[in-house]
C-alpha cells in the first residue's frame, strides 16, 4: 500500500513537470522542470526494481545532457516571442501525439491490472545482466551499428566546428627537429665597456 502511494505521487510529481516543460515561458526554467521530470523518472525506475535504468537515466541525461542544455539555452540570446509564434499551429498535431500516449498508458495500466499476470523471476535475478544478455546478444549488431553511428556524429561535429585561427601561435615539432645552433644562435664579438 505505502509503495503505491509512493509511486502515484512521483507519478503526479512527473506529470506536473512534463506540463511544467512545455508551458514555462522562460528557456531555462523549462530545461530545469525536465531535470525534475529526469529525477523523478528514476525514482519511477527504482520502485519497478530496475536500479540499473534508474541510474543509466540520472547519469546520462541529468548529468550530462541536460546540463549541456542548460548551458546551451543560457549561452544562447533566444527570442521568446519567436518561439511562441509556432504554438497554436502546432497544437493540434501536439493533442493528437499526447493523446495517443495518454491511451499507451491507460491500456498498459488496464492491461496490468486486468490482463496476464506479470512473469514471476527468481529471488537471484538481476535486470543488468540480464539487460546485458539481451543487448549484446540478440541485438549486438544494431548496437555496434548505433556505436559506429554516434562516433561519425562526433567526428562530424569536431570537424565542423574546428576553425584555424591565423592569429594563433603554434608549434611545429618538424621544425623544431631539424634547427641548427647556427641558424638560431648568432655570437657577437662586442668590445667591453670602459667605466668612466
Amino acid at each position: 500500500m505505502f509503495e503505491a502511494a509512493v509511486f502515484y505521487a512521483f507519478g503526479a510529481v512527473l506529470l506536473a513537470a512534463g506540463v511544467a516543460v512545455i508551458t514555462a515561458r522562460n528557456p531555462v526554467h523549462g530545461v530545469l522542470f525536465l531535470v525534475l521530470a529526469f529525477f523523478t523518472a528514476a525514482a519511477l525506475w527504482l520502485l519497478l526494481n530496475a536500479e540499473f535504468l534508474a541510474i543509466t537515466l540520472v547519469v546520462v541525461y541529468v548529468g550530462a545532457v541536460m546540463v549541456l542544455f542548460l548551458f546551451v539555452v543560457m549561452m544562447l540570446d533566444i527570442n521568446l516571442e519567436r518561439v511562441r509564434e509556432g504554438f497554436w499551429r502546432n497544437l493540434p498535431l501536439a493533442l493528437v501525439v499526447g493523446g495517443v500516449m495518454v491511451w499507451e498508458m491507460i491500456t498498459i495500466l488496464a492491461f496490468r491490472y486486468f490482463g496476464v499476470a506479470p512473469r514471476q523471476v527468481p529471488p537471484d535475478y538481476s535486470n543488468t545482466r540480464e539487460l546485458g544478455r539481451v543487448l549484446y546478444t540478440d541485438y549486438v549488431l544494431a548496437f555496434e551499428v548505433a556505436a559506429v553511428i554516434l562516433l561519425v556524429a562526433i567526428v562530424a561535429a569536431i570537424a565542423l566546428t574546428l576553425r584555424r585561427r591565423k592569429d594563433s601561435r603554434h608549434q611545429d615539432p618538424s621544425q623544431q627537429v631539424r634547427a641548427r645552433r647556427a641558424e638560431r644562435v648568432r655570437l657577437v664579438s662586442m668590445p667591453a665597456e670602459k667605466g668612466e
